[in-house]
């Protein structure tokens, strides 16, 4: 009898593909910008909190599909939930890389 390993998502992995999304407005991924405030994985499924640069960001839906978009084709998820925390996000939560990028 031959058994299929059985890989599982990490949240490493998550985050890794997350530095693939990008504010179209800020040349910085998402996780450098401090717009990621957690990530659970269990089994299959990846909970996403995070935030936006403004709460009436005009680029919500285009960041939101893209995050989502580029996890679920990780090998192993079967599904992508995004939580959006509606607080105001600071530059504070900036990774020292993206405000050394910004001349911060």
């Amino acid at each position: 009898m031959k058994y299929k390993m059985i890989k599982m998502v990490t949240k490493a992995q998550v985050l890794s593909t997350l530095k693939k999304c990008f504010d179209p407005e800020i040349p910085i991924n998402i996780v450098d910008l401090g717009l990621i405030y957690d990530v659970e994985v269990s089994g299959g499924n990846v909970k996403i909190k995070m935030g936006l640069t403004s709460l009436g960001c005009p680029m919500q839906s285009f960041i939101l599909d893209d995050v989502k978009s580029k996890v679920s084709k990780i090998k192993g998820v079967k599904k992508v939930d995004v939580d959006l925390v509606l607080e105001p996000w600071s530059p504070d939560r900036m990774s020292k890389k993206a405000k050394k990028k910004l001349g911060w």
